[in-house]
């Protein structure tokens, strides 16, 4: 009788096919009882058959349960690939907007240091123009001096003698000079003392201004000739001691 009732039972839950189970359904049929077999004291064996109720209750309802169980578990799986995949493009739009940065660091560091090679390359070339402009004023005036000449007289050396005076800075004019030149040597460029107190003591007065070889070596003009015989060196130092001891030598008006 119990196979009957499962063949029964079968038939009519397969012929409805509209009809889903519903949930008191498949708890009916799970609720079959299984047979126990128990050994009594008497040896005998009994076999206990489960009942099945006599009435079962069926829904029209579908089943909404683990549908809805499934299709809530796609959308969150769904969320968490959209969330995966906005994060993946959130990381690489950041690296992406970190390259461009680097890179736009790059090129104004790049333009930074081309700009400031071009700058000091030009500062460069104006310090080498510069230069070069000095020495070709230098080299000019130079020649302009070498170039100009000086008669072999009294005149030409005290010229010459005042060109080198102003060149050093060395005070004195060409009355100065010609009138202690005058009064000192007469004009003779070899005249020395063998008398005065300077001579007694080894060191005589000599050259146009009668300077002696100490006083010559302390005021020597550099540029001029170390002979004290020298026109032209004699002049200068004598100017350069008398500028040093009274100012100019156009102070001096007697023997100093």
């Amino acid at each position: 009788m119990p196979q009957h009732i499962f063949r029964d039972r079968g038939r009519a839950l397969a012929g409805n096919a509209k009809n889903k189970i519903a949930l008191a359904g498949v708890a009916t049929l799970g609720a079959a009882a299984l047979a126990f077999t128990t050994a009594p004291s008497g040896g005998q064996t009994t076999t206990a058959e489960a009942a099945f109720p006599a009435n079962v209750a069926y829904s029209s309802e579908p089943v909404k349960v683990v549908t809805t169980g499934i299709t809530d578990q796609f959308a969150d799986a769904g969320l968490k690939v959209e969330a995966l995949a906005a994060k993946k493009k959130a990381a690489a739009e950041a690296a992406a907007a970190e390259a461009a940065a680097k890179k736009a660091a790059a090129e104004a560091a790049a333009k930074t240091a081309a700009a400031q090679a071009a700058a000091e390359k030009k500062a460069e070339q104006r310090r080498q123009e510069k230069a070069a402009a000095n020495r070709s004023a230098e080299r000019i005036e130079f020649e302009t001096v070498a170039a100009k000449s000086y008669a072999n007289n009294l005149d030409g050396w005290i010229r010459e003698a005042l060109s080198i005076m102003k060149a050093k800075g060395i005070p004195g004019s060409y009355h100065g000079l010609h009138k202690n030149i005058i009064r000192e040597s007469s004009g003779n460029p070899n005249a020395i003392n063998n008398w005065d107190i300077n001579a007694r003591n080894g060191i005589p007065s000599k050259g146009l201004l009668q300077v002696i070889p100490p006083t010559f070596q302390a005021y020597h003009v550099p540029g001029t000739s170390w002979n004290i015989y020298d026109p032209v060196a004699n002049i200068a130092a004598a100017a350069n001691y008398a500028a040093d001891r009274y100012g100019s030598i156009d102070n001096v008006n007697s023997a100093y």
